[in-house]
């Protein structure tokens, strides 16, 4: 079983892809400093998988911390890099912490990388480097425009980064482009929990219609789309984490058409927010209360994927629709709130 670090394992795509990569026979090992996750999808892993995965509380902006864990495993084969800040309104509010976050990170990581001769390096990019597209669906060969936050500008640097990182030492890596993951494991083991107040939408609707939100808002309806809302291209998150199985296979088995080869991960299909909660309702029964508000600050109008090449060179098959997302998403909320009413019987100073 080759050996895979997982940055950023105690996530919500890095517990889904850790499962995956168990699934397909890797043995894995994380690091995730907790800053933006807890312990609680790690318990998940275990459930579904029988197999506790180490975790390495490291912050990746600290090099010596990070080259130790190289050190203490000089079997890595390959490295999958999820580890990063990824809230576009906070980013605008926040960019210094951002760019320090998620490139130091990186290069510090790449560093250990080389000094380890690892060369399969898949990275978590995002389909924000492609800004307010021209022409949608977008292809891998859309252009690059300004990022609208600086959440999108740090993927597009941070995939610089690797293209020349790969030139130079003559490594092999993947860029994987994802849109809006969404959803949770079937088993609602393991699933999206983010800490405070979400940012992204269907955690911010699940959390309405379970009642820990009173209302949720909607940021903008007056864009030049069908309903006024903007248009995102929803993949469930299990079709996400086994994209990143195929491209650390692509890689080892050496299928690499340049040092840096880039996918774009999304269904094809655009979808508006209005048209998401719509069917959030219609699959759970659930009315949500939620209102419309002022435009959000870096939020692209409209974007979905040309998913082809993904599709042929990976030979990624899509499983989940929009309503399995919604529908896996709520599973989860309504595991979380089981666990969370467990805890305080067992624990009444809870209460």
């Amino acid at each position: 079983m080759a050996k895979i670090l997982v940055t950023g394992g105690c996530g919500y795509i890095g517990s889904h892809t850790i499962v995956d990569l168990i699934e397909n026979g890797f043995d894995v090992i994380s690091i995730d400093d907790n800053s933006r996750s807890t312990t609680y999808l790690t318990d998940g892993i275990e459930k579904i998988t029988g197999k506790k995965v180490k975790n390495y509380k490291v912050d990746l902006k600290n090099f010596d911390e990070t080259l130790a864990v190289f050190q203490e495993n000089p079997d890595i084969k390959g490295v999958i890099h999820f580890a990063a800040y990824k809230a576009v309104g906070e980013s605008v509010e926040q960019p210094l912490d951002y760019f320090e976050n998620n490139l130091f990170s990186l290069i510090n990581l790449l560093k250990c990388v080389r000094e380890f001769k690892i060369s399969n390096f898949v990275f978590s990019s995002s389909c924000t480097v492609y800004g307010n597209p021209d022409k949608i669906p977008v292809t891998e060969e859309s252009p690059i425009k300004k990022a609208e936050s600086p959440y999108g500008a740090t993927k597009q640097m941070g995939e610089e980064i690797i293209r020349e990182f790969s030139r130079a030492y003559g490594f092999n890596s993947i860029l994987l482009r994802y849109f809006n993951p969404v959803g949770a494991h079937p088993s609602a083991n393991i699933g999206e929990l983010p800490l405070g107040k979400p940012q992204n939408l269907v955690p911010a609707i699940t959390q309405t219609a379970i009642g820990k939100l009173p209302q949720m808002q909607v940021w903008g309806a007056d864009y030049d789309t069908r309903d006024g809302s903007c248009i995102r291209d929803f993949i469930h998150v299990c079709d996400i984490a086994h994209a990143h199985t195929l491209a650390i296979q692509y890689t080892f088995n050496k299928k690499n058409t340049s040092v840096c080869d880039v996918f774009n991960l999304g269904t094809g299909n655009g979808v508006t927010v209005l048209e998401a909660i719509k069917a959030f309702e219609a699959v759970t029964g659930q009315k949500l209360n939620y209102k419309v508000g002022a435009r959000r600050p870096g939020d692209v109008i409209a974007i979905y994927a040309n998913n082809n090449h993904a599709v042929q060179s990976l030979q990624w098959d899509i499983k989940y629709d929009l309503n399995e997302m919604m529908r896996t998403a709520w599973q989860w909320e309504l595991k979380i709130k089981q666990d969370e009413e467990l805890m305080k019987k067992q624990n009444p100073i809870l209460n």
